[in-house]
């Protein structure tokens, strides 16, 4: 759907400017994009290399582990259906480390694994005919609550915004931390409240 967007964007914005005589400003838009382009491609590829490598640092010293030792109980608050030491906690936890610091390209993997365990612990109580289990092709509540945490990503950190100011030319690249804390962490309660609000009324596993 995006590829169709996109093109239907770029062929209106040629058959606008064919139309009102600005085809050379047309052309020289396209190439000066793709030039800043590149240029981002090059910067966000050096703060991303720069980011995850102490993600994997950290993963090697224990750090990771420590951390997510130490949000089990906040995890097991969010997601008090997925049982105790289940997979899907470790992957949830760095997820929520690696997008509480901003980091989310290293946040992605982990996403991408936590989902994957959560389908599979939906299909394990299909199979044992649960009542937390959904409908097949169903998204669990864990999957949606999960979903919706990455959305809100409280950040303390915003890597990726620090990045693109400071590849326009912003004065100050770093002022937008204490408004992304603040907007992140509104969101972030939000989500929470409506997730609990949700799930108050559904079967949990103790």
């Amino acid at each position: 759907m995006l590829n169709y967007l996109w093109a239907a964007m770029m062929l209106i914005g040629v058959i606008w400017g064919a139309i009102n005589g600005r085809m050379e400003d047309v052309t020289n838009g396209a190439f000066d994009s793709a030039k800043d382009a590149v240029s981002l491609c090059i910067t966000m590829l050096g703060v991303m290399s720069l980011w995850t490598g102490l993600m994997e640092i950290a993963s090697s010293c224990g750090i990771m582990k420590s951390l997510t030792q130490k949000i089990r109980p906040l995890i097991h608050f969010l997601f008090p259906s997925i049982p105790p030491n289940h997979p899907a906690q470790e992957s949830i936890s760095i997820n929520c480390i690696a997008n509480f610091l901003g980091l989310g390209w290293a946040a992605t993997p982990a996403g991408i694994k936590a989902m994957k365990e959560l389908s599979e612990l939906e299909e394990s109580r299909r199979n044992l005919h649960s009542p937390l289990a959904n409908p097949p092709h169903t998204a669990s509540k864990e999957m949606c609550t999960f979903l919706i945490l990455n959305i809100s990503s409280l950040q303390l950190i915003p890597v990726n915004l620090i990045a693109y100011r400071s590849q326009y030319g912003s004065v100050n690249p770093a002022s937008i931390v204490g408004p992304s804390i603040i907007a992140t962490a509104i969101s972030t309660l939000v989500c929470i409240i409506f997730c609990k609000i949700m799930d108050r009324n559904q079967p949990t596993i103790t």
